[in-house]
């Protein structure tokens, strides 16, 4: 009899219905390589790319969210940006037969109209030749920040009443997060929460949805990041125990 592997022990009616991944350490990596160029570690992340989303999908996981770009990544030397838009239109192009072929529906969440235009071009070709498939649903999350996510959805909030469609008192956490961009697509809170390279931190990610995610960080540098790390990560989240503010005790009672 074979060793049983991470992925046997996976409990298939306990997966996080979303998992968001923080991919870093693709620069580090690079270096790590004797190269000095941070491209050719977000070049050499695609694999990993493909590794996550065929592992999410053998297992039956409803949403992927994959934080490529961030508000703050404007900040970067311009050559990085430009390349990384370069390499975002490539990927989604040579990447939609894959997806069609395994049933996955591409998504997209942020400030996307401050993308180049071929960008925006290529995704929305490519959200709207996948928009048929019901299997997994990867959410590209794009010149986003958890920060600027909370200020759309209160400039919405704010419009309406001054527009006397709401009363300050109508505001509640629910009728707040259904602005949010992850709602207004009806993509669930995350569950689960992967960030690679060891650091200790959510970089301004999913700030309200966040909130009651689990958070895996591995040590692993996210061009290294394979489907057994996946597998460790959701078998590691199985094995706490979610209260949501309650005691182990109230979860027990029947």
């Amino acid at each position: 009899m074979g060793k049983i592997t991470v992925k046997e022990n996976i409990d298939k009616d306990n997966l996080p219905k979303h998992i968001a991944v923080i991919m870093d350490g693709n620069g580090r990596w690079a270096k790590k390589q004797g190269v000095f160029n941070r491209v050719f570690g977000h070049r050499s992340a695609i694999k990993a790319v493909r590794e996550i989303i065929e592992g999410c999908g053998e297992l039956g996981v409803g949403y992927l969210s994959l934080y490529a770009f961030s508000t703050e990544n404007w900040n970067r030397p311009q050559d990085e940006v430009n390349a990384l838009m370069e390499l975002l239109v490539h990927t989604i192009r040579e990447e939609v037969p894959t997806m069609l072929k395994n049933n996955v529906r591409l998504m997209t969440i942020g400030h996307t109209a401050s993308l180049p235009k071929a960008s925006q071009n290529e995704l929305a070709e490519a959200i709207q030749k996948t928009s048929h498939c019901t299997g997994l649903s990867v959410v590209l999350v794009l010149s986003y920040s958890g920060k600027w996510d909370i200020v759309q959805a209160t400039q919405q909030i704010a419009q309406q009443v001054a527009q006397g469609v709401l009363q300050p008192s109508d505001i509640t956490e629910e009728l707040f997060q259904k602005h949010l961009h992850t709602n207004s697509q009806e993509i669930p809170d995350p569950e689960l929460m992967i960030r690679t390279s060891g650091e200790m931190r959510i970089s301004n990610f999913m700030l309200w949805q966040l909130a009651y995610s689990e958070l895996y960080v591995i040590d692993t540098l996210w061009p290294d990041f394979r489907k057994e790390h996946l597998h460790e990560a959701i078998l590691d989240y199985q094995q706490r125990e979610r209260r949501f503010g309650k005691t182990s005790e109230q979860l027990q009672k029947p």
